[in-house]
């Protein structure tokens, strides 16, 4: 996998062999100022003329998600992500990032998201496995933290359980951080799910009905849904996809989910939902980042191919 980005200005170069980590650790111990300069001096994109998306996603660890397939500890190694990231966003066509602070200022540092659309990972408190996952408060960026980063907007994971007076927390906050990006002129992802607690853990209702009514809630939201998008699971059957997306005028991005073990049948499925108007492209995290077969550019090649 490349590992050689071409650096920011601002940014440190992450030539030769030496580990990508070994990189960001020496700027963040010895000049932690830099990663202001090269969140502010890097190429910048333009959502309104970006046309079709391919995000790829890394927010994961933030909230002890590790797993990718069936490896439990799969993100847990920060070298072999922050290559895969690398080569992810290296790929032709694409053209975002989705991440908590962290690993976006050590793919700022390594000029990986230059020219890139980045948004900024808002709520993980909501551990996975914990007593308190339906808890998603607000603990990564905030508004004023992704304006200062000069990222183009902000993503919120927004689960509604019925059964948790959590959600209700989880809504106001959410309301909260699309009024505060939106006064910013900045972009506003919702993530939202119909979750429900089975056998000790949390699990999100991807059926027809379910997705269609957590979009009804979600997009209704805050002040103004000018600056709103959606990041939506993808319905198997076509039919189904398309009385989900008639449910909405927002502009979407179709998430990616678990690793699949049919790619082929996943990549038919975006296909599908990529023909309806207002689905503008695909926010995948580990599908792309840690395929069954381990090849990153050629599972990022397949599905910048859809597009």
């Amino acid at each position: 996998m490349s590992t050689t980005p071409t650096p920011a200005a601002g940014s440190v170069p992450a030539s030769g062999p030496r580990p990508l980590t070994d990189v960001v650790t020496e700027v963040r111990a010895t000049d932690p100022a830099r990663i202001g300069r090269a969140l502010a001096q890097r190429p910048r994109a333009d959502l309104s003329g970006a046309g079709r998306l391919m995000v790829i996603a890394c927010d994961h660890p933030a909230r002890g998600a590790l797993g990718a397939g069936e490896r439990p500890l799969a993100m847990a190694d920060r070298e072999d992500l922050l290559q895969r990231c690398v080569t992810a966003l290296s790929r032709p066509g694409v053209n975002g990032f989705l991440g908590t602070a962290e690993i976006i200022e050590d793919l700022a540092l390594l000029g990986a998201l230059d020219g890139k659309l980045v948004w900024g990972s808002m709520n993980r408190i909501g551990l996975q496995g914990a007593s308190f996952e339906m808890d998603d408060r607000f603990g990564a960026y905030d508004a004023e933290g992704i304006e200062a980063s000069h990222l183009d907007g902000g993503k919120m994971l927004t689960r509604i359980n019925y059964a948790d007076p959590a959600s209700a927390t989880t809504l106001e906050a959410s309301a909260k951080a699309i009024d505060s990006l939106s006064q910013r002129g900045l972009n506003a992802m919702i993530e939202p799910f119909i979750s429900r607690w089975e056998d000790g853990r949390i699990v999100n209702d991807l059926s027809e009905e379910a997705v269609i009514r957590s979009i009804c809630i979600a997009q209704a939201l805050g002040r103004s849904s000018a600056h709103t998008w959606l990041k939506l699971p993808c319905v198997s059957d076509p039919a189904s996809m398309r009385r989900v997306m008639a449910s909405t005028s927002l502009p979407s991005l179709i998430l990616g989910g678990e690793v699949s073990t049919d790619p082929e049948a996943t990549r038919a499925s975006w296909a599908a939902a990529l023909e309806l108007p207002n689905v503008r492209g695909l926010a995948v995290g580990r599908s792309l980042l840690y395929p069954g077969n381990d090849d990153v550019e050629a599972a990022v090649d397949a599905a910048v191919a859809l597009l």
